[in-house]
Formats: C-alpha cells, sequence, structure tokens
C-alpha cells in the first residue's frame, strides 16, 4: 500500500484510509442501519493485512462505539496505524447532540476518546464540524494544548472553510483537512484544495464514493431502508438519483478502459489531485476496504480526469 506524508509536518499515512462511521451502530451512526461488531472487527483487521495504516473515527459515531470497536480491533496493533478521530459533537444523557468547539469541551472529549480507544496518545484529532458559536482559535488553542501535553500527535479540522482555516493557522499549524469530495461532489478543488496545498495542509478525503452513489451497484428502482439517511436524501432518491445513476453510467465507460471497478476509479480520481494524501473508504464489511486496494496504483491521466469533470458537471 502506497503511503503519503500528511501535510508539511504530518506522518506517513496510507493513501487509502479505513472509513469508522458505520461500524458505531447504533446512537447516531445509526443512520447506516445495525452493524454487527464481529463483522466490523474482520473488516479492520482485513484492512490492516492489507496494508491499511490510516483508521478514521470519530466520538459521534454511534455515540463512542466506533472508537471502542476499533480500539478492541487494533489492540496489539497500535504502533503500526494512525489513528484519527474527532471532537466538536457532543451529547447529552438523552442522547441529544450538539456542536462545541469550546477549549474545556474539547479537552474533556480528548480524554473520553482516548478512553474508548484505549491508548494513551491519538495520532489526529479533529474537530468535527464547526462551532458558530466558538471562534476557531479557541477552538486550536485547545488542540495545541493537547499536542503539548502528549495526548494527541497532530491537530487537524473537517468541514473547515477558507476563512475557518486561516483563523486556525493564526494559532498553529493546521495538520489536515477532512472535507467532502468525490466525482460528484467536487466543490473543494475551487478553493479549500489549492489552499491546503499552498500551506502545506494534509487533506484526507471522505466520501470519495459519495455514499455509494459511485459503487456502480444503482439504479433508478434502488431504495433505502427508512433507518438509513440516505433514504431522505436528494442525491439519493427521485430525480437526484436518476441524475446520478445517468452519470455514473457514463463513468462505467471510463472505468472499463482502465479495466478497473466503479469504486476504484472514484478512489483513484480523489488520489489523482496533488492536494489529496488520503481517500477514506467507508466500511461495513472487508470486501468494502479489499475491493479498492488496487485504486492506489491507477494513473488516471489529464485527459480521462478532464472528462470525468465533464460527466460530473452535466
Amino acid at each position: 500500500m502506497k503511503v503519503r506524508h500528511l501535510g508539511k509536518n504530518g506522518p506517513e499515512i496510507s493513501v487509502i484510509g479505513f472509513g469508522s462511521w458505520a461500524i458505531g451502530g447504533g446512537g447516531w451512526a445509526s443512520a447506516w442501519g445495525s452493524q454487527d461488531d464481529q463483522l466490523s472487527i474482520e473488516s479492520i483487521r482485513a484492512a490492516l493485512d492489507a496494508g491499511i495504516t490510516f483508521y478514521d473515527t470519530a466520538a459521534i459515531y454511534g455515540l463512542g462505539h466506533s472508537e471502542e470497536v476499533l480500539g478492541r480491533a487494533l489492540k496489539g496493533d497500535r504502533h503500526k496505524v494512525v489513528v484519527a478521530t474527532k471532537c466538536g459533537l457532543v451529547w447529552d444523557e438523552n442522547q441529544t447532540i450538539s456542536r462545541s468547539g469550546a477549549y474545556d469541551s474539547v479537552i474533556r472529549e480528548a480524554e473520553a476518546s482516548l478512553r474508548r480507544l484505549g491508548t494513551d496518545y491519538i495520532d489526529l484529532y479533529q474537530m468535527h464540524w464547526p462551532d458558530t458559536e466558538t471562534p476557531a482559535e479557541e477552538t486550536m488553542r485547545a488542540m495545541d494544548k493537547l499536542i503539548q501535553d502528549g495526548k494527541i500527535r497532530y491537530a487537524g479540522v473537517s468541514n473547515y472553510d477558507v476563512p475557518l482555516l486561516q483563523k486556525s493557522l493564526s494559532v498553529r499549524h493546521v495538520d489536515s483537512l477532512q472535507p467532502p469530495y468525490s466525482i460528484l461532489r467536487p466543490a473543494a478543488e475551487k478553493e479549500l484544495l489549492p489552499f491546503c496545498l499552498e500551506n502545506g495542509i494534509g487533506v484526507v478525503a471522505y466520501s470519495p464514493l459519495t455514499s455509494g452513489l459511485l459503487s456502480g451497484n444503482y439504479t433508478y428502482d434502488t431504495t433505502f431502508s427508512e433507518d438509513d439517511w440516505r433514504s431522505r436524501n436528494a442525491a439519493h432518491t427521485g430525480e437526484g438519483l436518476r441524475k446520478n445513476v445517468d452519470k455514473v453510467d457514463k463513468l462505467k465507460a471510463i472505468a472499463a478502459r482502465y479495466d478497473i471497478t466503479m469504486p476504484q476509479l472514484a478512489v483513484a480520481y480523489d488520489l489523482a489531485h496533488p492536494a489529496i494524501t488520503s481517500a477514506i473508504v467507508g466500511v461495513r464489511k472487508p470486501s468494502h476496504i479489499l475491493g479498492v486496494l488496487s485504486a492506489a496504483d491507477v494513473v488516471l491521466d489529464d485527459a480521462t480526469l478532464s472528462e470525468i469533470r465533464a460527466i460530473a458537471a452535466e
């Protein structure tokens, strides 16, 4: 498995990362439906055996359950991997979720994540979503304190725009940004990715398959269970789904030329951008990660990249 440095100061990580939202099972991650813990552990171990060194989770995934499962699965091999988790989405005793980037809240969340993961340090700690009530500078000061105390190694953010990145950079270097980025969701190419490239910020792109749309498995008649968030998402239902299926049908012809699958094409597209360090693939079973591994070796030429962008823009 190929590796890249995470920005100008970060560690080497595998260019394909393991996404752990769905393995949270209940709680907030019930948006994906139920999940079997043993299958999750098998998926993590399969990824580890295949050379995946980057594992991304968050406190909110399953209200802590994803972190617990990941910690159990990696026990004994913690030193071999880079573990990333996130803060900023907190819940109360009624499981009501709110955002908080406040200094004390970030510190408390880190302590809780360390316990759930069963580790004494977090490699990459990320602010999950912007908290409009708290200055980005305050959040980054908390991150800096955690680094000074040896509880985290690197500080990152997720779903931030350029102005928020600039504010965060006024406190300390931001080691990584985690934005949504895919063939069907290319907005990051306009400002975010060039800014990160210019400032030495690593980028770990999430949802390269656009939550399954680029799997190549959907048709006009595809439906989702009521407990799956995609059943209420415009891109996955109705006319939105029809348009995306049409685009994917055209993209399949490109994948066929390269003798690769649609998921492999989707991941290869993300990795082709010079700002991207790693593409995070959401996993529910071993085949989800094992099926895209060869994307790391696919090289898409400029003409093909332009063709893909033209299809996405239709």
